[in-house]
């Protein structure tokens, strides 16, 4: 009992305390809005007990809380160990859903099996594959290029599996990260864009060309016309922005969550908006700037490369993320569909946020002289 209490006063002395609470912080604040906003309103469309939405938010709240205290305990060694382990495992349930798959709204993205509840695979998928890529892209080699060779190897079948489904959404997303991490890793800077070019070609190709993403091509022809009519969740979004103005309409007064089918999800920000007023929602994204300055202030400080590229790219993962889901709800960029870290409902994005957080803490704590 003594030793895992020492265990336990060990971590606690080491954890860094402001980013724990930081953390914590926005998962309650998520779950928070889970209760006063959208739980009773989502219950009544789907006709189910009340609160039901808010009980399911809060154990998985619970079980996100657990997660990140696991993968911070972990020695560092165990802990890159295991994400090697668990990426594999997670890129072979990704690899079940063209097959086992449920079909929602003409795309293929979550899994459903008898031992597991439904869960989107890709969200297990991106804090491992950070992992994984950093660790790849710190090989030594004598080839100098070889590392990068071997990495456009790696998201390759991630990116197909991705397109397949469809989802163009995480597939930019991810790219996006991959190029981020490439970038801080030393690369040319001239064959860092050209990577940015032949990303940026083959999505384009994507959406234009393949009858696949008809329905990409659709949500960028009505992002750039408003009169076509096909943007009706991004204009609700826009419009319970701007009828919240600064101070909202107050608790339960909103009317976007009985509109829009994923306002809990991909639209939370125009929710909060909307009742608690635009000055929140800014000092939300706030407390994500400064979650993002002091794990880049830590990242100053550390001498491995390794560590710098992890941290650069779970960053890299919450920002993106974060700017996506803004922008979508701002009418800023075309629907994607993203969710927003640590707010958002839904249990695959709370899970795959808390394991990165708690991989953020694992490698953020001081070190033991």
């Amino acid at each position: 009992m003594n030793k895992y209490l020492d265990n336990f006063y060990d971590w606690w002395k080491n954890i860094d305390k402001f980013l724990l609470l930081l953390i914590l912080g926005l998962f309650l604040l998520g779950l928070f809005f889970s209760l006063v906003s959208t739980s009773l309103i989502a219950s009544d469309k789907l006709d189910t007990k009340s609160y039901y939405f808010f009980f399911k938010h809060f154990a998985y709240i619970v079980l996100a809380i657990a997660i990140l205290i696991i993968f911070s305990f972990l020695k560092q060694k165990i802990l890159t160990k295991l994400s090697l382990i668990l990426f594999l495992v997670a890129f072979l349930s990704l690899l079940l859903v063209p097959f086992l798959g449920i079909e929602v709204k003409g795309s293929k993205r979550w899994l459903d099996l008898m031992f597991l509840p439904r869960f989107q695979p890709v969200e297990i998928v991106k804090p491992f594959f950070i992992v994984s890529l950093s660790l790849m892209l710190t090989i030594q080699s004598r080839r100098l290029y070889f590392k990068y060779f071997l990495s456009i190897l790696f998201i390759l079948p991630i990116l197909m599996l991705l397109v397949y489904q469809p989802d163009i959404g995480q597939t930019l997303l991810i790219s996006m990260v991959w190029l981020a991490i490439i970038f801080v890793s030393g690369i040319n800077i001239f064959i860092f864009f050209m990577f940015f070019f032949l990303v940026g070609t083959a999505v384009s190709y994507l959406v234009m060309f393949i009858p696949k993403f008809e329905y990409i091509k659709s949500r960028l022809l009505a992002f750039f016309d408003s009169s076509s009519g096909n943007n009706y969740q991004a204009e609700k979004a826009s419009d319970a922005i701007i009828n919240g103005g600064f101070f909202g309409k107050g608790v339960g007064e909103g009317t976007l969550n009985s509109r829009v089918p994923e306002a809990h999800t991909d639209y939370i920000v125009s929710v909060i908006a909307e009742e608690f007023g635009a000055l929140i929602v800014i000092g939300i994204l706030l407390l994500y700037l400064i979650f993002s300055y002091k794990i880049i202030q830590k990242i100053n400080i550390l001498n491995e490369d390794l560590l710098k590229l992890i941290l650069i790219g779970c960053v890299s993962l919450i920002l993106l993320q974060t700017f996506i889901h803004v922008g979508v709800n701002i009418r800023l960029l075309p629907t994607t569909g993203m969710t927003l870290p640590f707010l958002s409902y839904g249990g695959s994005s709370i899970v795959s946020t808390a394991i990165l957080s708690g991989i953020v803490l694992n490698l953020t704590k001081r070190k033991i002289e």
